[in-house]
C-alpha cells in the first residue's frame, strides 16, 4: 500500500497517480503513465506521454510535474499618494540560487487552498499585510513556470486604505511565515525592479502593469 495511491497521504489524498491520464484536449498527446515520484505536501508527478511532432512521427516522451495548486497574487496600490504596499520575507529557493539573503520583496500572494481566486486573494491580503481589500479587480492568469510547474496563478489589483494600516508581522506563524509590509512610492518601486532590488515575478509582472494599463498609467498613453 503506498501513501497518496492507494492510502490517505498526510493531506489526505489518495488516487494521486490517476491526475492527468484522462486528458483529451490535444489529439498529438496520448497520455499512457503517470507515477507519483512524491507526495510529502506538493505532488511530483512522472508523465509518459506520445506527441505527435510538427512533421508527423511520434515519439515518446517523459516530463516531470511539480502540483502546488493554483495561488493568487494582489497589487495594493494607493493612487492619492502615489504609492504600493508590498511584503519583504524570506524565500529559501531564491536564497540557495543565489539571491544575497533570500528576502524577496513581493505583491501579497498565496495558494487558492480550495477558495475561488478572490476569496483566496482577500485572504492573502489580509495574512501578510493587515488590510482587509473589497472586490479586487482582475488582470490576468498565468501559468508562471510551464515547463515544470503546474500552477496557474490569478493577478489582482486592489487599493488598500491608509489609516487601516497596522504593525508589521504577519502572515501564519505555524506555516513559518514571518512577514513585513513594505510602503513604496510607485516610482522607486520601478526604480527598483531595473536595479534588481524588486527580482520576483509576480511583482514585477504587476507594477509594469500598473504603469501600462492599470492606476498609473500615463493619461497621454494610448
Amino acid at each position: 500500500m503506498t501513501a497518496g495511491l492507494d492510502t490517505p497521504d498526510r493531506r489526505g489524498r489518495t488516487g494521486l497517480d490517476r491526475h492527468g491520464r484522462d486528458l483529451s484536449g490535444n489529439p498529438r498527446v496520448r497520455v499512457t503513465d503517470v507515477a507519483v515520484l512524491s507526495c510529502d505536501w506538493y505532488v511530483l508527478r512522472r508523465t509518459t506521454f506520445d506527441y505527435q511532432h510538427s512533421d508527423g512521427h511520434w515519439s515518446r516522451e517523459q516530463r516531470e510535474t511539480y502540483d502546488r495548486g493554483d495561488g493568487a497574487t494582489v497589487l495594493l496600490y494607493d493612487t492619492g499618494r502615489r504609492t504600493v504596499l508590498l511584503t519583504r520575507q524570506f524565500r529559501l529557493p531564491a536564497y540557495v540560487n543565489g539571491h544575497r539573503d533570500g528576502m524577496l520583496i513581493e505583491t501579497a500572494a498565496g495558494l487558492l487552498d480550495g477558495d475561488a481566486p478572490e476569496e483566496a486573494i482577500r485572504r492573502e491580503a489580509a495574512e501578510e499585510t493587515g488590510h482587509t481589500i473589497g472586490t479586487p479587480e482582475p488582470v490576468f492568469e498565468v501559468y508562471m513556470s510551464p515547463g515544470s510547474v503546474t500552477e496557474r496563478l490569478h493577478f489582482f489589483a486592489a487599493p488598500y486604505d491608509r489609516v487601516a494600516r497596522a504593525a508589521d508581522g504577519y502572515g501564519i506563524a505555524a506555516e513559518g511565515e514571518d512577514i513585513t509590509t513594505v510602503e513604496l512610492p510607485f516610482d522607486e518601486a520601478l526604480a527598483m525592479v531595473r536595479s534588481g532590488d524588486i527580482a520576483d515575478a509576480k511583482t514585477i509582472m504587476l507594477l509594469q502593469w500598473a504603469a501600462l494599463d492599470g492606476p498609473y498609467r500615463h493619461p497621454d498613453q494610448p
